[in-house]
């Protein structure tokens, strides 16, 4: 029988995002807010299932600077991963896929500096953030 890996069990529609970071945290509640379709799963960095996710695709879980965004079978990082998040979001959400258009390496320099400095300009948790009873369906924390 052929091993699988991590990297092939990510589910579509996952974010691979860091559970300590205030913006990532914030950015997760309004994605779970804008989400009427409820296609969206989550999970932490700091969860079993979010270390074994960054270590099969070059995150540093301890010092991580970008998520992931699982779409469509493919591991989506930094600026494409954050248009093709917005991509599965109802409208006016999903028409940010246009930014698409503009050059990668302009969108991801813009990415870079907000993931560089997201700690000192929103904060940080001592811990994780706890979704509530409602929203706990939608989080993996666990390796299935």
């Amino acid at each position: 029988m052929a091993e699988v890996s991590i990297a092939s069990m990510a589910p579509d529609n996952l974010m691979l995002f860091d559970g300590v970071c205030r913006f990532c945290s914030t950015s997760v509640r309004l994605a779970l807010s804008m989400d009427t379709r409820h296609v969206l799963r989550f999970t932490p960095l700091q969860s079993p299932y979010g270390q074994a996710l960054a270590a099969a695709h070059g995150l540093n879980p301890t010092n991580p600077d970008s998520f992931v965004f699982f779409d469509k079978g493919r591991a989506r990082v930094r600026s494409d991963g954050a248009l093709a998040l917005a991509g599965r979001l109802p409208a006016p959400w999903s028409w940010l896929i246009a930014l698409r258009l503009a050059p990668r390496a302009t969108r991801d320099k813009a990415y870079d500096w907000l993931a560089a400095n997201r700690y000192r300009l929103f904060g940080k948790y001592d811990s994780c953030m706890v979704p509530t009873p409602a929203q706990a369906k939608r989080f993996v924390t666990d390796i299935p």
